[in-house]
């Protein structure tokens, strides 16, 4: 720890070396030029990202923190409490200002690092609000503005896009796994990296556009970092900490393409796990037979079940609809035991990503530096005919996880063909991602649909496969990376060696034989070589020419290669468009299993990483419906999930319909403050209890045993409460405790009891690791907020449905429970509720690092705690679990532009 004499030197320092010289020669729009109104948002823990040596040295000190790191912190916190009954005069308490603009008493600074720019920031929160005379120094300034507020951040996140965390960073085991996932999915050299960099002038003046945009945005970075050089209290603090106090090497293009192949990789993809899938085929078919097999299966994976909540109520949008006859080598399951994944990482000296038994690293270090939700995102949006004063209103925005500094930073961009305010990912926020414009507002969802389809590619020899007649070498791309301790990570030096291979048809991930005879496994991706493609449709939402209205923003959106969920809302008109590059495939094929090197994509070009893809038409979208919720479920009637998702019969978006459908019971009009008590009110909410319980109770029945009934009792009281995970007084334990660790310690010994039996252990052990029991609060010690994505809800609910004899529009081929006895299904549910009844909190919530840190080791509140994840010394203390939105925004347009 520094010594105060140590702070008061560098303090010193600090007057001495003095900050960038104010020199403003652009004149900012005064507040609320071109803002039509009722924008409101919010972006924990806080909009400032940097911390030099002076302030590192006073939190370690005293616990203070920089300005603007931790002011929004509470506001996002405190909702919670605030919720139910909201009113409309504190909605400024938990969601600020996002107005274009700063009013003259609030100004904080000015400064303009070149002649056509100048940067304001704001007292209350320190957003930049950036203004540029010419489009050059608009970019050049949200450049410089980036720099200013997320520098090691945004190195974090290009070292990550190319497979260098660890080097960069430090050698712990999660930086090392984050660098082989990322060299599996995106192994790019440099001159991949540059030929995507080149790319742009392909696409015409908009293309040439782009290309200039992003220019002028990486030079005002670089020019932030010369001046981070001469004067070391503008060059953030983790640098030293890390062992590099000279700073960042210059960027350029390039890191632009990694770190847009890193956010699109994350957030932006869906399929890939044909193989799991061809695997999980062949367990049904082990257990029941060719035929009733492929059908549990087809069941099992909801690629089109029909009971599955989607984003768009009415009209159906088909995509990769089976059809009634499969063309030759459409499905291609390798042979039983065949398989051997390729691994990404091929060897080195510590390159290992496990821990010694006697390893007892950091926390932080042993976690490393990012870690994200499995999916993300929400949106809730009401027409004008439901709202209580006649303008849509939306509450939405995206979960990215939850880190200090954030993993989005705030901006307002104002200057040629932009004006918008809101949220982007460092690294690539040239451009307002989510935000709002001059009379509207848009946000996303992870949509996550198919663009990722597997291949067999025979092999002619080890090196060699065959493509199109011929036999043709396989690519290996290899790097090593080397790491070293530091301050900020002990782990001991070590080197890892990632490999790849790739072909015509993809990166190959595993080898295995077909029919006997041996094949490569490869993945194709549509954005594969294509990740910055979609700028244009970001450079489109911001440009008030351009988005004039709903249709406008759904023809942007439909730019957009990433696989998203697109929300648009206005004072008078809302709208949804799902984006992504969605391949066309051959008739008779659905790529949702591994399939024959002769089915490649319609139009498929290996030499540019082009294929066909559906037309604007056929994406799912929807204007003026009368309400949507979006919370990464299926989007429409007909639209396949991918592979790698599970579109079940109940979803988490179903929280929202249930609190959006009890507001507006009987005729009653949404109001903001009612919608986001709506999203809050879900956000606290145990999906489990709300859509599986009242089923497993309803089984259970009628009880004489004295020890089942208390703990009916004790479930029955919190499911008709709501089944929430919230603590009212504030005291650090839930006001259900008792039944939340009961529904904790049932929910595996109820789905065993439900399926075990009649599958098998075999099956059910397949099905439990390709698609996982539950996404709990903890997020396997990752404290991120986001969960019940993915699970058995949707199995036990339709399975129990049959079993009661309910209704459903498609039931499974077979009832698991009791193997369709009532009598036998209550005997199971029985004996497995009261062996979890004898679970203690000690047996459920211990052996946490972030609990056994805070010494709250055994805490049921500390378990599904939020931790906001640090980059560097400046940490940010627990929040109570809540299911939300990072960025999130709360809107009411409240006019518009002549159209």
């Amino acid at each position: 720890m520094k010594t105060a004499a140590t702070v008061a030197a560098l303090v010193a320092a600090a007057f001495m070396l003095g900050a960038p010289i104010a020199n403003a020669d652009v004149t900012p729009q005064p507040y609320g030029t071109n803002d039509y109104g009722g924008f409101r948002d919010i972006l924990p823990p806080g909009t400032n990202g940097f911390d030099n040596a002076v302030q590192l040295a006073q939190f370690e000190a005293t616990g203070q923190r920089p300005a603007h790191a931790s002011d929004q912190l509470a506001m996002y916190d405190d909702l919670l409490w605030a919720t139910p009954g909201l009113q409309p005069q504190d909605v400024g308490k938990y969601f600020k200002d996002a107005t274009f603009g700063v009013r003259p008493e609030d100004v904080a600074s000015t400064e303009s690092p070149r002649s056509d720019v100048t940067i304001v920031r704001d007292k209350q929160f320190g957003v930049p609000h950036v203004y540029g005379s010419t489009r050059a120094g608009l970019m050049f300034g949200a450049g410089y503005a980036a720099a200013e507020d997320r520098l090691f951040f945004m190195d974090v996140l290009r070292h990550l896009g190319r497979g260098e965390l660890a080097a960069f960073a430090g050698g712990a085991p999660a930086n090392r796994e984050l660098d082989a996932e990322q060299w599996a999915v995106a192994p790019y050299t440099e001159a991949d990296l540059q030929a995507q960099a080149d790319s742009f002038v392909k696409y015409g003046a908009e293309g040439q556009g782009i290309h200039d945009d992003v220019s002028n945005y990486v030079a005002g970075i670089n020019a932030y970092i010369a001046q981070a050089r001469l004067n070391p209290l503008l060059m953030p603090g983790e640098y030293a900490a890390i062992g590099k106090p000279q700073g960042p090497d210059d960027w350029n293009i390039t890191d632009v393409v990694a770190t847009a192949s890193l956010i699109g990789g994350i957030f932006g993809k869906g399929g890939g796990r044909e193989l799991a899938q061809a695997q999980l085929l062949q367990s049904f078919q082990a257990r029941y037979g060719k035929k009733l097999g492929h059908r549990l299966w087809l069941q099992f994976a909801a690629f089109d079940d029909p009971d599955a909540p989607t984003t768009v109520k009415h009209g159906r949008f088909p995509y990769q609809v089976r059809p009634k006859r499969f063309a030759h080598g459409a499905e291609v399951l390798p042979d039983p035991g065949s398989l051997k994944n390729e691994s990404p990482v091929a060897g080195g000296a510590g390159a290992s990503v496990g821990h010694s038994a006697t390893e007892v690293p950091d926390v932080a270090a042993a976690q490393g530096l990012l870690a994200f939700p499995q999916a993300m995102s929400n949106a809730l949006v009401i027409g004008a005919q439901d709202s209580a004063d006649g303008h849509p209103l939306a509450v939405f925005g995206p979960q990215v996880g939850y880190f200090a500094p954030q993993i989005l930073m705030e901006e307002d961009l104002h200057g040629p063909q932009m004006d918008a305010a809101g949220a982007a990912f460092p690294g690539v926020n040239m451009y307002v991602e989510l935000g709002h414009g001059r009379d509207y507002a848009w946000s996303a969802t992870s949509a996550g649909e198919d663009i990722i389809d597997t291949f067999a590619l025979p092999l002619c020899d080890p090196d060699h496969y065959r493509f199109r007649g011929q036999c043709l070498p396989i690519e290996v791309l290899t790097r090593t990376e080397s790491w070293t301790p530091n301050a900020a990570d002990q782990t001991p030096a070590g080197t890892a060696t990632f490999r790849a291979e790739r072909t015509k048809l993809g990166l190959v991930v595993a080898r295995g034989t077909y029919k006997g005879r041996p094949v490569l496994f490869t993945q194709l991706r549509s954005t594969y070589m294509h990740e910055v493609d979609s700028a244009a449709g970001f450079r489109d939402f911001d440009n008030p020419d351009v988005i004039t209205g709903p249709q406008a923003f759904q023809q942007a959106a439909y730019k957009i290669g990433y696989t998203f969920n697109w929300f648009y809302v206005d004072d008078r008109d809302t709208a949804y468009f799902n984006s992504g590059n969605n391949p066309v495939r051959q008739p008779g094929t659905t790529g949702q299993l591994p399939m024959a090197s002769t089915k490649e994509w319609v139009g498929w070009n290996p030499d540019d990483d082009t294929a066909q893809y559906t037309p604007f038409s056929q994406h799912p979208q929807v204007i003026d419906q009368d309400w949507m919720t979006s919370w990464n479920n299926r989007q429409a009637a007909g639209y396949a999930g991918a592979d790698s998702n599970l579109y079940s019969s109940v979803y988490r978006s179903q929280m929202l319909d249930h609190q959006i459908r009890m507001r507006l019971a009987g005729g009653r009009k949404m109001t903001l403050p009612g919608l986001i008590d709506a999203m809050e009110e879900a956000g606290k909410t145990d999906l489990r209890g709300l859509e599986d319980l009242p089923l497993a109770l309803r089984v259970l029945g009628k009880v004489r045993n004295p020890a089942l009934q208390r703990a009916i009792d004790t479930l029955r009281a919190w499911q008709k409460a709501g089944a929430q995970r919230f603590d009212s007084n504030r005291d650090g334990t839930y006001d259900y405790h008792d039944a939340v660790r009961l529904m904790d310690a049932w929910w595996p010994l109820l789905t065993q009891a439900v399926f075990q039996p009649a599958m098998g252990k075999p099956l059910y052990d397949t099905l439990k690791s390709t698609y996982g029991l539950d996404n709990d609060p903890n997020n396997a010690g990752g404290h991120l907020g986001s969960a019940y994505q993915d699970g058995f809800y949707g199995y036990v609910k339709k399975d129990l449905r049959d079993v009661l004899r309910l209704k459903v529009k498609q039931r499974y081929a077979r009832t698991f429970c009791g193997s369709g006895s009532l009598r036998r299904c209550r005997a199971a549910l029985a004996g497995s509720l009261l062996a979890a009844a004898r679970y203690t909190d000690k047996d459920l919530y211990s052996g946490d690092p972030i609990c056994q840190a805070a010494k709250m080791d055994g805490s049921q509140w500390c378990w599904d705690a939020i931790r906001m994840r640090p980059l560097g010394a400046i940490t940010q203390p627990l929040i109570e679990w809540v299911n939300r939105p990072t960025f999130q925004q709360a809107v009411e347009v409240q006019g518009h532009r002549p159209r």
